[in-house]
């Protein structure tokens, strides 16, 4: 029987940690996903150290509707700016399931 291994890696966050980092065009496209599914995006940040903790601080309100690409990745971008050593993660809230569609970590803080 093999040995079983412990799996080394940084820590993971959110539903695309154990995949390479995604590039600009991927990240498009899972706010297009977003778009498409018809959830609401909503945008988060938190210190490295406090990024376990289940309350990341929400960037100004969720945006309600956008259907806009470019104005959602404007806001993730103007988020890690402010915060520049902040991880900053991108939500997709379900109306209809009334639960988080997708979330995952766009900008990795220090």
């Amino acid at each position: 029987m093999a040995d079983v291994q412990d799996y080394k890696q940084a820590i993971k966050y959110e539903t695309f940690s154990y995949l390479p980092p995604l590039n600009a065009e991927q990240i498009r496209q899972q706010i297009q996903y977003i778009v498409a599914q018809g959830w609401n995006p909503a945008v988060e940040h938190v210190e490295p150290a406090r990024s376990f903790n289940h309350y990341w601080y929400m960037w100004k309100l969720p945006m309600f509707g956008e259907q806009n690409v470019d104005r959602i990745l404007a806001e993730l971008e103007s988020c890690h700016r402010e915060h520049p050593g902040h991880h900053v993660r991108l939500l997709g809230y379900d109306n209809y399931a009334q639960s988080q569609g997708t979330c995952f970590v766009v900008f990795r803080g220090d």
